[in-house]
């Protein structure tokens, strides 16, 4: 009698641990949860019916014209997502890609991404490259930190999968970012093709972790070489020596655009990162911990909550901006395993859920739901799928 009741306690002690467990799959998280329903959101509410393009609104505005694009950018009627927000859509089905191992994310990338990304896909010139808008277009720049995005994305993609055709990709594209080099300045990478007039942190910092990436699949030293030098111009060329962050870009007659944007800090983070990763040298380790100091302390302000709660919120501005800044944060975290940042995005993602969403689940400008714009970017949605989707994969 008592061998059975042990066997019956067992049995229920066994169903309940199980139990626990299905809960805790089925609910899995809260941040992966919401980067599918956001993602689902954007699918409805985006899409451009029988086509594998987006809009860049929602609600649509035939007449949309980013701001930055050049005036003559492009002779089309704007039914669709410039490059930039589309491409933002690729990182974040990455990330879910990336953090579930569902299969059914590598599918919509392969029916829908892509076959939309090729869209934009430009031989007009040499060498080929992705331009800002539609390759039907009577004429698009061609930007050199759109194609870097592309090119990490599609890195990230051939780690993945490793299937051969997405590093060929990321190789192209690379040999786009190299006719974007010359000697004026002693080195680094244009903004645009169309305007060469500075060369911007955003198309150096993300180069060198493009470079670093491709090192890291091929062992091909000329990438890491190239990803070092690009790395050491901008840290030369663009570091602000009093507090170690990073402005914006540096024209042709050495002065200095002096604006900071998370992104552009972020990227430097995440490629000293990577060269700690791949040198093992403690000065880039220590570079990194550095730059996360300042900029999480830069890029948030004091807030308290209705209820009293509170915690460092992310500044208004550009969300992408964000969410690009937290790849640095991320990649610290798989290196130093210091959770501190990541408490600080997963406390504003989770804010910025509860109280910055419009009715459809559309995310506005600003973490505190402060911004009364009426259009909802692409390009925020975009940004937080991947935050929630990356940060999801972090146990709090």
């Amino acid at each position: 009698m008592k061998n059975n009741s042990k066997r019956i306690i067992t049995v229920i002690l066994l169903w309940a641990g199980v139990t626990v467990i299905a809960l805790s799959q089925s609910g899995e998280n809260d941040n992966l949860n919401r980067a599918k329903q956001l993602l689902d959101a954007v699918h409805t509410h985006y899409s451009a019916e029988g086509t594998p393009l987006l809009r860049e609104n929602y609600p649509f505005e035939a007449n949309y014209s980013g701001a930055y694009i050049a005036a003559a950018d492009t002779g089309s009627k704007k039914q669709f997502a410039y490059l930039w927000p589309f491409s933002g859509i690729f990182s974040g089905v990455n990330a879910l890609l990336k953090t579930t191992n569902d299969k059914k994310y590598l599918e919509i990338l392969k029916t829908q991404t892509l076959p939309g990304l090729q869209k934009y896909y430009s031989v007009s010139l040499q060498p080929p490259c992705y331009a800002s808008y539609l390759n039907e277009a009577r004429w698009s720049d061609r930007f050199y930190d759109d194609n870097i995005w592309l090119g990490i994305d599609f890195m990230e993609l051939y780690t993945y999968s490793g299937e051969q055709l997405y590093l060929d990709k990321a190789k192209e594209i690379w040999t786009f970012i190299l006719s974007g080099i010359d000697d004026e300045l002693g080195g680094g990478i244009y903004w645009c093709e169309q305007r060469k007039r500075s060369k911007n942190t955003c198309s150096n910092a993300p180069g060198s972790v493009l470079a670093f990436k491709i090192f890291e699949a091929t062992k091909d030293s000329a990438f890491f070489h190239q990803g070092l030098e690009l790395y050491n111009w901008t840290k030369k060329n663009l570091q602000d020596p009093e507090d170690k962050l990073y402005w914006d870009n540096i024209n042709l007659n050495g002065q200095i655009g002096k604006a900071k944007y998370p992104y552009n800090s972020g990227q430097m983070l995440q490629s000293a990162v990577l060269l700690y990763k791949l040198t093992k040298d403690r000065k880039y380790l220590q570079e990194a911990q550095d730059i996360a100091e300042v900029s999480i302390n830069y890029f948030t302000k004091d807030f308290t909550t209705g209820n009293g709660k509170t915690f460092r919120l992310i500044k208004p501005g550009n969300v992408w901006f964000v969410a690009v800044m937290m790849r640095g944060f991320m990649e610290l975290y798989h290196q130093d395993h210091n959770k501190k940042y990541l408490e600080t995005f997963n406390l504003n993602l989770d804010y910025a859920w509860k109280n910055a969403r419009d009715e459809n689940g559309l995310f506005s400008d600003n973490w505190d739901g402060s911004s009364v714009r009426p259009l909802k970017a692409l390009l925020n949605q975009a940004a937080f799928v991947e935050m929630y989707a990356s940060v999801a994969s972090v146990e709090f």
